[in-house]
């Protein structure tokens, strides 16, 4: 049974979504500060934390910071009430793998944490492969069928990202908050630019295609 760490200073919400939780088939531990986390993860190997931002003495911004030095590939999802730019850029580049703004819907939440454990295993090996298909995040590598596809740093991370999570749609401006500067005067089209690229190169793989979701963004879908 997967392990949850939840930390989250409002101790109604936080026994709401523990509960929850526990009744999907997941063990939720909860916690009311950053301190309370750190002594829970002295004894118990958590598999995926859940945290607020906004919590009394250690935030979550460092919480956050302080558990990604000690663990790599632990997935972290960000539950607040912070839904400007700066704090997700934030909280993405600490290394944060997802973020919902509060009121919380707990069935989005569900299907968020199994898509972030399903990567977690993906990144724990840093391979991540679709039939003949096959990136290396560890060296920056894209191969089809035994050839080396070249790609940037952006084309790269962009692919890795809907390739880890096969037929969730990602939207323009979250792609622009993951992988583009804050103080980037770049439109969120830009990311069509990319889209057209990444197709471009990709023109001989059929396992995989990135789909266009009209109105939202992009999604990859396995064949």
């Amino acid at each position: 049974m997967f392990q949850i760490l939840v930390v989250e200073d409002d101790r109604d919400l936080n026994r709401t979504v523990c509960a929850f939780l526990n009744a999907s088939g997941y063990q939720a531990t909860g916690c009311l500060s950053a301190g309370e986390a750190y002594d829970a993860m002295y004894s118990t190997i958590f598999d995926l934390i859940v945290s607020d931002i906004m919590m009394p003495g250690i935030d979550g911004f460092e919480f956050a910071r302080t558990v990604r030095s000690l663990n790599e590939y632990i997935p972290i999802l960000f539950m607040t009430a912070r839904d400007d730019f700066a704090s997700k850029q934030r909280g993405y580049r600490i290394g944060v793998d997802d973020y919902m703004v509060k009121p919380i819907d707990l069935d989005e939440l569900f299907l968020r944490i199994g898509a972030l454990l399903r990567r977690a295993r993906i990144a724990a090996s840093r391979m991540l492969e679709v039939g003949s298909f096959s990136m290396d995040a560890d060296e920056h590598l894209a191969m089809l069928d035994g050839e080396e596809i070249s790609l940037t740093n952006r084309e790269f991370n962009i692919l890795y990202k809907l390739l880890s999570y096969p037929k969730k749609t990602f939207t323009r401006q979250q792609l622009m908050d993951e992988f583009w500067d804050a103080d980037t005067d770049t439109a969120p089209r830009a990311v069509d630019v990319y889209m057209t690229k990444l197709r471009s190169k990709l023109a001989g793989c059929t396992d995989f295609e990135i789909k266009t979701v009209h109105g939202l963004g992009y999604k990859a879908v396995i064949k």
